[in-house]
């Protein structure tokens, strides 16, 4: 089995090489491939340079490099990378740190057992995380309450990065958000086509916005829009 790990990067130059080291590091099930596929989104601060360096030593691992020449968001990098990656399955992974790539094993057992075709992990099911943002929790929750009222799922988290899916769920998909839009849209698809969708914990390391966060209260307003146009639009 192949694996293809999208990681979509804007302005992440602090962070994007150690991540794509835990990436090349992580323990895989005996028998699964990986492929890194990683999207620049018209970085600003160098990750662009960097990224071009690394690819052409392969260091720390082969990868496929995109390039987006502007910004464009991270719905319309994931949205070039899944289209991109060319495995059997496919996850999606940030490149800020805040996920742990050693949890990959956890995140694909129940696709491996032929229990699910996709996987979310949470990062609200009892996993270790870093304690931060009420608010951003309780909008989390709120929008996760949302999703899963038009989706008829009981997800704990729809705004989890880690999502995992089974190529044969999106063939055929037409994905359109270009910012974080992207996770109910994905959510509300495979919904829609009675994928079997199994949730996992995982650990989580939030950052501050010092430390580079990027997602804010907009983002919250447009997610609202997105479940509603994915859910109720045709």
């Amino acid at each position: 089995m192949r694996l293809s790990v999208i990681v979509p990067a804007f302005n992440e130059r602090s962070t994007v090489e150690r991540l794509l080291g835990r990436v090349a590091a992580a323990p895989l099930p005996e028998g699964v491939e990986l492929e890194i596929v990683v999207v620049d989104d018209g970085s600003s601060d160098g990750t662009r340079e960097l990224l071009v360096e690394l690819a052409a030593r392969a260091d720390p691992a082969p990868f496929r490099l995109l390039v987006h020449e502007r910004n464009r968001g991270k719905g319309a990098a994931v949205r070039t990378g899944l289209g991109a990656g060319s495995g059997d399955v496919l996850l999606i992974q940030d490149a800020d740190l805040e996920y742990d790539p050693r949890e990959y094993p956890r995140l694909l057992q129940p696709i491996l057992d032929g229990e699910a075709d996709v996987v979310f992990g949470s990062r609200f099911l009892g996993g270790p995380h870093r304690v931060l943002f009420f608010w951003h929790y309780l909008g989390n929750r709120f929008l996760t309450t949302l999703s899963n009222m038009l989706t008829d799922l009981n997800l704990s988290d729809m705004e989890t990065c880690y999502k995992v899916f089974r190529r044969e769920v999106l063939e055929g998909v037409e994905l359109r958000s270009n910012r974080f839009g992207i996770e109910p849209e994905l959510t509300a698809k495979v919904a829609r086509r009675g994928a079997r969708i199994y949730e996992v914990p995982i650990s989580y390391r939030g950052r501050t916005y010092a430390e580079g966060k990027k997602i804010g209260w907009k983002d919250g307003v447009a997610a609202i829009w997105s479940i509603l146009r994915y859910n109720l639009l045709p």
